[in-house]
């Protein structure tokens, strides 16, 4: 299937690379695993072609298939993202019975879509064209390819939980691998408002999100305020609370997400990728760990600055010595690799 013009005039990005809006601490991991010779197909013999194949032939059973017959505007949108991010396939979407808010992006080989009917629910069209971008972005990122680790990595835990010094390290391991994840959602978001080059329809679905329907009675500006609140209320303690609160996720909360979508438009990268300066997928092969890894901890850095968070004060000492080992090991591994 051949990608056709979107029906609505939005600035296609051609050749764009996925570096172009991944988080920095996103974009580093996976030039630093894409680098790794046979990494793609070690993961993908260790999760099992054949899973994607069942999974596809059960959604194929149970689920609706958007078509020009049917959900034509979830087709459409699915044509236009892929049309807009450039993707050589256009990924199908599924339409799937689930009260619960939900979409994700399945599959290595040929990855597509699943949209639950709670979220078809809850959004309007814009907003379901940033979710449906927000997708497409994952698949453009490979991040399916990736995050299977994590899943592989969490079930493992949970069979060796019996060991102590063997779950101790697994569970350290599956901690940063989440944390890894939460940071490749804030890049979908960002890949998801290059898609749908909607701003407050991307901060409205990302709000409906931890809310609900009733948009009436919600405020973007309110919830940014929120979000500012989040991050200088309390004491130490309180600090401590927002770490453990998200032991276990792999998804940022929801103020957070909209706070950081608005920062990464304000600071002017949107604008700038709108308007044509990107890096290409051409020279993905020539994007060097080193230097991925410094992007990292400059974002982090300029973070934990930026953060009026008593506890980030009282941890920025160990985390600078974190990000500094890390930049030295992955220095060492480049040095190596090349």
């Amino acid at each position: 299937m051949t990608t056709t013009t979107p029906d609505r005039n939005r600035v296609q990005l051609p050749g764009i690379s996925s570096r172009a809006y991944e988080h920095p601490a996103d974009r580093s991991a996976l030039v630093a695993m894409r680098s790794l010779s046979g990494f793609d197909s070690v993961l993908k013999r260790m999760s099992g072609l054949f899973s994607e194949r069942r999974l596809r032939l059960m959604f194929l059973a149970s689920s609706v298939r958007a078509s020009e017959t049917q959900f034509r505007s979830l087709y459409d949108m699915g044509r236009d993202s892929a049309y807009l991010l450039d993707l050589h396939r256009i990924p199908e979407v599924y339409v799937q019975q689930d009260p619960r808010p939900n979409a994700m992006a399945i599959g290595f080989d040929d990855p597509f879509i699943v949209i639950n009917t709670g979220l078809l629910d809850l959004m309007d069209e814009e907003e379901l064209r940033f979710v449906v971008g927000h997708e497409t972005a994952h698949i453009l990122s490979g991040h399916a390819v990736y995050g299977t680790m994590l899943a592989i990595l969490t079930r493992l835990a949970t069979r060796v939980a019996w060991i102590p010094l063997g779950y101790i390290g697994l569970r350290i391991i599956v901690t940063a691998l989440e944390e890894w994840h939460r940071k490749a959602e804030l890049s979908a978001d960002r890949g998801g408002l290059l898609c749908g080059q909607d701003p407050e329809a991307a901060m409205r679905s990302l709000m409906k999100l931890a809310g609900g329907s009733r948009l009436h009675e919600m405020n973007i500006e309110a919830f940014l305020d929120q979000a500012r609140e989040y991050d200088t209320a309390g004491d130490v303690r309180d600090g401590l609370l927002k770490v453990l609160n998200l032991l276990g996720s792999t998804h940022p909360f929801a103020v957070m997400r909209v706070a950081e979508l608005d920062r990464w438009r304000r600071d002017g990268e949107y604008s700038a990728i709108l308007q044509g300066d990107y890096p290409r997928r051409e020279d993905d092969a020539n994007a060097k760990v080193s230097e991925e890894v410094k992007a990292a901890a400059r974002s982090y850095r300029e973070s934990w600055a930026q953060s009026q968070d008593p506890f980030i004060g009282v941890l920025r000492d160990v985390a600078e010595g974190a990000v500094n080992a890390g930049e030295r090991i992955f220095n060492r591994f480049a040095r190596r690799d090349n």
